[in-house]
């Protein structure tokens, strides 16, 4: 213990503190950040969020949102204040039941100090009333709210939650949903996991909808519009819930007959990941004009954009792959983006083998072919591409290459057995691209450190193995695999 001479000038503020519980003064503000270095200020320190129960109610025509969210977590310090990541106009907060000061700061946090200081491990409910315009909010420049001819949605990556609803907005922190909104009779609203009811009063119809494993904030969506539902089962028994806009024009048909395809093409993927982890699946596909589609948990969405030129189950694909590599298992940080978006690039590579229209190895040597030595797209490190680059193409092709290498250093078997097994390993998780190395390193038995470093870490085009060099030397340039313009239209899938 260290002593020190207190001034004659602080004596006064001594007495004071002299005064607080011993237990109080121990306790401390939650960090603004979780600690991820792409987004210092995403996501809050101190406490971890179980369940958000979010109960709202919505205007289409003022695009006009309000509710009550209330979260449980539990305290991961001894607490005396913590922030949520929120954008709308809140009127109350309750902790434990007690109500909370609460202030704004920096561009998307809400500060909460609760009566009580909350000691490590103690249960919290906190429950926040609000309301607002999500399309009139903005922070850093931009919005992640998309309004529709008739409504809202809610969709993008690595945020949407603040435009909606009060959270530990970071993937590291998920939790299981409950999403209930009324809109005016005629209006839909759509969100992740199961419609556990519907009911209808004066005017207006509450749609209730159930997300009971993990998930992340920014996988969680919402849609509100005029829909037409389809509902079906997979050949494998997965129910099915699809939306489409009643307003898609010519995009209508190339839309339904994509993502009607949902319940198909998840039997299929299962051959490769294994068990599909969520109890629905499905899509929506909004008037939007964003370009982009997102692998919201359960229920993907989809910009009409996509449908454009015809039907695109790449896309479809894509997405869905996502369900197992993203969802299920999440990124530790932002950083470890490419265990998700390598991976969806390569079920796509996968189903264009299915489809006849080029195999995975065709693929890769195409890319690898189309990009000289000092071409930028070699300076793009899918390990760690940096937040201005996160969903750069290289992320997506190169990383896809990664994983062909990956293939061909550790063969078929136990390539495959790694495809099927890591989505098990770390079902409704995080993990980061050290875990996957580790793990494809016990599945294979074979030192794989210099292969993830070449194709994942350095800012230059790897060397074609030997084998491969010397067959690519006496053949003509690759043709271009048929499936490759598909593939191409699906690069913006996460930017619009």
């Amino acid at each position: 213990m260290h002593r020190r001479i207190i001034a004659p000038g602080a004596l006064a503020a001594a007495t004071l503190l002299l005064a607080i519980p011993a237990s109080a003064a121990t306790h401390s503000p939650g960090t603004p950040g979780i600690g991820d270095p792409y987004y210092p200020d995403y996501g809050n320190g101190g406490y971890d969020v179980s369940h958000y129960d979010l109960r709202l109610t919505y205007q289409p025509e003022t695009d006009e949102l309000s509710g009550t969210a209330t979260i449980s977590a539990r305290a991961t310090q001894d607490l005396s204040r913590f922030n949520l990541d929120f954008l709308l106009d809140v009127s109350e907060v309750r902790v434990n039941g007690a109500k909370a000061e609460f202030t704004t700061a920096r561009q998307h946090e809400l500060v909460v100090t609760p009566r009580t200081p909350l000691a490590k491990d103690t249960p919290m409910t906190v429950v926040v009333r609000y309301s607002g315009v999500p399309s009139a909010k903005s922070a850093y420049g931009f919005t992640a709210w998309q309004r529709t001819p008739d409504g809202g949605v809610a969709a993008d990556e690595p945020e949407a939650a603040w435009w909606w609803f009060p959270s530990n907005d970071h993937p590291l922190d998920k939790a299981t949903y409950d999403v209930s909104v009324a809109v005016p009779d005629g209006t839909q609203a759509i969100s992740n996991g199961t419609l556990q009811s519907t009911s209808s009063k004066l005017g207006w119809t509450r749609w209730n909808w159930r997300e009971n494993k993990p998930q992340a904030t920014y996988l969680a969506t919402l849609a509100l519009g005029r829909f037409d539902i389809t509902t079906g089962t997979s050949e494998s028994g997965v129910p099915v819930i699809n939306a489409y806009s009643k307003d898609l024009g010519d995009n209508d048909g190339a839309a339904r007959a994509s993502v009607e395809r949902t319940g198909e093409i998840l039997d299929w993927l299962t051959g490769y990941f294994g068990p599909y982890p969520f109890s629905t699946a499905g899509g929506y596909v909004p008037n939007t004009k964003a370009g982009y589609a997102l692998e919201t948990q359960s229920r993907v969405y989809y910009s009409p954009r996509q449908f454009a030129n015809g039907s695109n189950t790449s896309v479809v694909v894509h997405e869905l792959a996502h369900q197992w590599y993203g969802d299920s298992v999440s990124v530790k940080g932002w950083k470890d983006i490419w265990l998700n978006e390598g991976f969806a690039r390569y079920a796509q590579w996968l189903w264009s083998e299915h489809e006849g229209e080029g195999t995975a190895q065709q693929l890769a040597d195409y890319v690898y072919a189309s990009h000289p030595a000092d071409d930028p797209f070699w300076t793009v490190k899918p390990g760690d591409p940096g937040p201005d680059k996160q969903f750069h193409v290289a992320v997506y092709d190169r990383g896809a290459l990664a994983v062909q290498a990956l293939r061909n250093e550790i063969g078929d078997k136990a390539f495959f057995t790694l495809l099927k097994g890591w989505p098990r390993q770390h079902a409704y998780g995080n993990a980061s691209v050290a875990d996957f190395q580790k793990y494809a390193e016990q599945v294979s038995g074979k030192p794989l450190a210099a292969l993830f470093d070449t194709w994942l870490f350095q800012p230059s085009k790897p060397p074609a193995p030997a084998a491969r060099a010397a067959s690519l030397a006496k053949a003509p340039a690759p043709a271009q695999p048929k499936s490759w313009k598909k593939i191409q239209a699906t690069n913006d899938v996460h930017t619009g």
